[in-house]
């Protein structure tokens, strides 16, 4: 088959997935926009999770400290419908209890010591044990923290998380600081569907491998996305993601390039040369340092 016809082809594939990549609020920028919308480079991943318990007061704060202009962190639902700040979808791995996060109330949750298990850099004690470090309260977060921007992940998709989080961002009066993302596209949907497109999203994986895709072929001027930022790693299952040419079609489309989770300094380095928007970080205190340079 002749190179013209796999292009053609490539492009009929792709059409449906294009037919729903409608106009989202506002044309998008083309080249030589500012794709970042003011958001910060140093993003601090669960907090800065090598010094304290990760997703928790004590983790953000600490992160605020060593210089993190935003905050990603992780959200459940608990069996009162509360948003709580938290990876797992147990609280097994991080606090001294057992059990679904899902299937406890709140103040069942909150009496776990979330700092229990922590141990930083595999010190024999446990500087965070019983000194009241526990799971938060997303509007906690957003309101302690509101000079920040603050990168939601959705972990679970359980009935109801979507309007509880809309509820909390909006009681916070966040809306303008908040990104929320989610690997599971149906909730994605559901929650820009139910916030009317005002709260910035990022891309599904889906919307990424189509971007991806796109960008290779420089067709990336079809889409319209509805998301304000792609989240990938510098590779996966053997692919560089985040290269020259991925970085441009994201600009040229106004969507910016966010990468996770990056602690070494020289591909901080690279990847700052490279323009991405936005490196998530265990490390805040060393990108900041690597920014400060540059500034």
């Amino acid at each position: 088959m002749s190179r013209k016809w796999i292009l053609a082809a490539l492009v009929v594939g792709l059409a449906g997935t294009l037919a729903v990549a409608v106009v989202r609020k506002g044309e998008a920028r083309g080249p030589g926009g500012d794709p970042s919308g003011g958001w910060p480079t140093n993003f601090a991943h669960r907090g800065a999770s090598l010094g304290a318990p990760e997703n928790t007061l004590e983790a953000f704060r600490l992160a605020a400290g060593d210089g993190a202009e935003g905050l990603e962190l992780d959200v459940h639902m608990t069996s009162d419908g509360r948003v709580v700040v938290i990876h797992d979808d147990t609280v097994d791995r991080t606090t001294d209890g057992s059990g679904l996060v899902r299937s406890m109330t709140l103040r069942e949750l909150q009496s776990l010591d979330a700092g229990y298990r922590f141990t930083p850099d595999r010190e024999a004690d446990h500087p965070y044990r019983g000194r009241g470090v526990r799971v938060p309260e997303l509007g906690e977060v957003l309101r302690e923290f509101p000079d920040h921007k603050v990168n939601v992940d959705i972990k679970e998709a359980q009935p109801g998380v979507e309007a509880a989080l809309l509820g909390t961002i909006a009681d916070a009066g966040a809306g303008d600081r908040t990104l929320v993302v989610s690997e599971m596209p149906d909730v994605l949907e559901r929650f820009r569907e139910l916030s009317g497109g005002v709260i910035s999203t990022g891309a599904s994986r889906r919307e990424i491998e189509v971007f991806y895709r796109l960008s290779l072929l420089r067709l990336e001027g079809f889409l319209r996305p509805h998301y304000d930022a792609l989240q990938v790693p510098t590779e996966y299952a053997g692919r560089e993601l985040v290269t020259p040419r991925f970085v441009e079609a994201a600009h040229n489309r106004g969507v910016r390039v966010d990468v996770w989770t990056i602690d070494d300094p020289q591909e901080m380095q690279r990847l700052l040369d490279l323009g991405a928007d936005v490196i998530m970080t265990n490390r805040p205190e060393v990108l900041s340092g690597l920014i400060g340079e540059r500034r």
